[in-house]
């Protein structure tokens, strides 16, 4: 008779909270997942912004009419549109009807502009807070989880320097979780990189 206590496979389970549809698909094929992509990391910098003293579910479920109200996060774009357009859609229900929200969006376009007229790569200087490689992080408990850390602080020092607004030290490595910048999933998860096949 075999000894199932020692050989005993470790139960595993999506982070605790990966709760409900919505959540759960975000979690299981986008959160953590190493991005790399220009215009989805510029979204996603903007979106946790919108999400600022809100919960990400609220932004999540608003994502697509965001994307279709700025022409799916094409900076270039973005930083052609008017004060009038812009509010106009503070009248829009679908989107967070947040003033210094919305106009952050076309300002951190901008700022993303200017940073590469310079030469900065926007990917590059990203992924530089991390060395260009995924932090692999192995928590057993949400509680273990930092809301901010040095390079979460360090990348928020220099997006504000170069004009980003909405772009603090806990946006920034909430940012850098949901791009897997870092990885934050729990050991226990079927997502974390330990206990991918």
């Amino acid at each position: 008779m075999s000894d199932t206590s020692s050989s005993a496979v470790k139960a595993l389970t999506p982070c605790a909270w990966a709760k409900g549809d919505d959540y759960l698909e975000y979690h299981n094929k986008e959160w953590g997942i190493p991005n790399y992509d220009r215009q989805k990391l510029f979204e996603k910098l903007c979106l946790e912004g919108q999400q600022a003293g809100l919960s990400w579910i609220t932004v999540l479920r608003k994502r697509d009419h965001y994307r279709q109200c700025f022409y799916g996060f094409n900076p270039q774009k973005i930083a052609r549109m008017t004060d009038e357009q812009i509010e106009t859609l503070l009248t829009d229900a679908g989107l967070i009807r947040n003033r210094l929200k919305l106009y952050g969006i076309r300002k951190n376009a901008l700022a993303l502009l200017a940073l590469e007229k310079q030469g900065i790569d926007f990917v590059e200087l990203l992924w530089s807070f991390v060395g260009g490689e995924p932090v692999i992080n192995r928590f057993a408990s949400m509680k273990e989880v930092p809301a901010e850390t040095a390079a979460a602080k360090a990348m928020s020092k220099a997006l504000k320097k170069a004009g980003f607004t909405f772009v603090g030290p806990t946006i920034c490595y909430a940012f850098m979780q949901s791009m897997g910048l870092v990885n934050d999933h729990m050991t226990d998860c079927p997502c974390h990189p330990d206990n991918q096949a």
